[in-house]
């Protein structure tokens, strides 16, 4: 826990600094990068300038992508070197800071639907064995009856035709699933999945129960996230960085009761901080007014932190905070917080917190636009039950009791006229803010100014250096 908040900066003091190399062979950038497509869409679109987003693990080809796609298309374009929340996810935000007409995003995605500007997925082309990879398959899944599903990380996506070609003759009720960048078009038929951008069609009598999963990936929230969303299927999986496949041991149960853990947290909060963990996927903000209004409803108090990437240095600032609700796309949503001050549940959890009429019922979800209103999984809000007639509930953690229902708005119980007061002889008016006033009973609140109560001093020489090893430090001790 100590070093997830403070060290002692000697790392970072004898840190060497090298020279980017390229990630990928010049000889092989158009192809794995595929110049040509990428070169068809900014001139189809007619975009003159364009941004390009890379994750850090690709950074070191910018430059030279940049070149060549400028000398294609005659277009303008931009590197965003550093995104605003995960890599995953399209950086609208910093793209509308240089005016950009339409993002390139390279390298692994969530494939979360973006809103403003038009999106190419250039996922990279990483080199897998096909026939390693059916080799696997076919220890795995010995009885060639077997009901399964191929999913697939993005960056090998392009060479699922070819396993669907090895193993199909083989495998009549295999299901392979397809990629959908963006909302899919049309509504979902019957047995139809639409999850993480991947769909495919259900074919068995009995649904997807009577399926197992077969993943072709390395091991990462990707697989996690499906793991827990589709918890009644078995798992398996194929890595192309080793070569090997196995059978997925990880305890599905055992994860999901950590979560319902959180959950039972949640339920005992009474400051959530809501962290903005995306500003690119669609609904979100739509998910944060859904949230603030449940959390009213449930007599909790909240406040929206933007605080970009998620720290446990940065959270810890936030001492009132008694739980935090993370907004993010469905890949970055479970956030590991067993190194926090403080849990970090997801909107689901949140919901099955402070929402009496949502039950568990087995199926976790990790995209929050599955609770929008109108989604497949929304729950209405129950009406407001009196505090004299409330259901008494009990705590499982602390066994105190607790509140368990929903009462009326606070925006119908304050009189309008109390939101404003009169600041100055100036009539000017400023709001008053609950949370600014929360905050005012802390014992530290910042830097005072305190304007005419501070005598004047002559300026002296301060130390020298940074603050982590001053040049005078040696000569005091």
């Amino acid at each position: 826990m100590a070093t997830a908040f403070s060290s002692d900066g000697e790392a970072a003091l004898r840190r060497e600094l090298r020279a980017a190399v390229a990630a990928t062979p010049r000889s092989d950038l158009d192809g794995f990068y595929e110049m040509g497509r990428a070169a068809a869409f900014v001139r189809d679109g007619g975009f003159r300038k364009v941004a390009l987003q890379f994750p850090d693990e690709l950074l070191a080809d910018a430059v030279e992508v940049a070149g060549r796609m400028e000398t294609a298309t005659g277009a303008e374009m931009y590197v965003l070197g550093d995104t605003t929340y995960g890599s995953c996810c399209v950086d609208e935000v910093a793209a509308e800071h240089v005016g950009a007409e339409a993002v390139l995003h390279y390298g692994p995605a969530c494939l979360s639907p973006c809103r403003k500007l038009p999106v190419l997925h250039i996922f990279g082309q990483q080199p897998l064995d096909v026939g390693r990879c059916t080799e696997a398959f076919r220890e795995l899944y010995p009885e060639q009856q077997s009901f399964v599903v191929v999913l697939s990380d993005v960056v090998y996506a392009h060479a699922m035709g070819e396993l669907e070609q090895q193993l199909c003759p083989e495998y009549p009720n295999v299901i392979f699933s397809n990629l959908v960048c963006g909302d899919a078009p049309g509504p979902a038929v019957p047995g139809e999945e639409r999850k993480f951008g991947r769909q495919f069609l259900v074919k068995a009598a009995g649904g997807l129960q009577d399926y197992a999963m077969f993943y072709v990936g390395a091991e990462g929230l990707t697989l996690t996230n499906f793991m827990l969303t589709w918890n009644c299927c078995p798992f398996s999986s194929f890595n192309p960085i080793t070569g090997c496949g196995r059978r997925e041991t990880l305890s599905v149960n055992r994860a999901l009761m950590r979560r319902l853990y959180l959950v039972e947290r949640a339920r005992d909060a009474s400051v959530v901080g809501i962290l903005v963990g995306t500003l690119g996927v669609a609904g979100y903000l739509t998910v944060l007014q859904h949230l603030r209004e449940l959390l009213s409803r449930a007599g909790k108090r909240s406040y929206t932190l933007a605080v970009g990437k998620p720290n446990p240095a940065k959270l810890a600032n936030f001492l009132e905070v008694d739980i935090f609700v993370l907004v993010a796309c469905a890949q970055n949503s479970l956030l590991d917080s067993s190194d926090f001050y403080r849990p970090v549940v997801t909107p689901y959890e949140l919901e099955l917190a402070c929402n009496p009429a949502r039950e568990w019922t087995g199926n976790y979800l990790t995209d929050f636009r599955d609770l929008l209103p109108g989604a497949c999984a929304h729950v209405e809000l129950p009406p407001a039950v009196p505090a004299a007639e409330a259901v008494p509930d009990v705590s499982l953690i602390t066994g105190k009791m607790r509140g368990a229902h929903l009462c009326e708005p606070l925006t119908s119980q304050l009189p309008p006229s109390t939101t404003l007061a009169c600041r100055d002889q100036t009539w000017a008016l400023a709001e008053i803010s609950p949370a600014a006033s929360f905050l005012e009973s802390r014992s530290w609140r910042g830097l005072e100014q305190q304007l005419g109560q501070t005598p004047v001093s002559k300026a002296v020489q301060g130390r020298r250096g940074i603050a982590i090893a001053y040049e005078d430090e040696g000569c005091e001790q």
